[in-house]
């Protein structure tokens, strides 16, 4: 008589036990900063947590330290991307003249907002991204894309239709 198979959970908090100090230390080695590295290995495994496949992947391991990896480099990328999106809102805020600076309840707004548009099109190509924040954020024109991106007037408007359907498909799915 075999044994029933556990919980999705159970494994991703054996996966965890096991392995959860390797990653911290893998991360420390890339970022050289402790504290940074035990936030990215939580949401590594948040991040696992959150995805169906993910768990059901779990159970078919052969080498979790590698998967693990995979998920750590792509939380990074998604974390460091967020930090040069931020910094560039940052300086771009504060060489506005005094007149037109914002107050600090609006800068927190326009960056979660930020952040929140970078999550919806997280799955979209650097291209289709930006050409989204040309046309959304600064107002270009898809020629005036097309050049600052080096693709076709044809490009610049797939990448637009991906990007807003990604959002506006992310948007309808998040509403009740």
């Amino acid at each position: 008589m075999s044994a029933p198979p556990s919980p999705p959970n159970a494994e991703l908090g054996q996966l965890y036990q096991h392995h959860h100090l390797w990653l911290q230390h893998w991360l420390r080695r890339r970022l050289s900063c402790p504290q940074r590295a035990a936030d990215l290995m939580q949401d590594t495994f948040v991040r696992i947590l959150a995805s169906s496949e993910a768990l059901e992947l779990v159970r078919l391991l052969r080498e979790p330290r590698n998967y693990l990896a995979t998920v750590a480099r792509r939380v990074m990328i998604d974390h460091f991307r967020r930090q040069q999106l931020e910094r560039a809102y940052l300086e771009a805020l504060a060489a506005q003249p005094e007149a037109e600076q914002i107050s600090t309840e609006e800068q927190v707004l326009i960056l979660e907002t930020l952040r929140e548009i970078d999550q919806l099109l997280a799955g979209c190509g650097a291209k289709a991204r930006k050409a989204f924040l040309m046309a959304n954020w600064l107002g270009m024109t898809y020629v005036e894309i097309g050049e600052a991106l080096g693709v076709s007037l044809t490009t610049v408007k797939k990448y637009l239709i991906k990007t807003t359907e990604r959002c506006l498909l992310l948007a309808y799915d998040a509403q009740p």
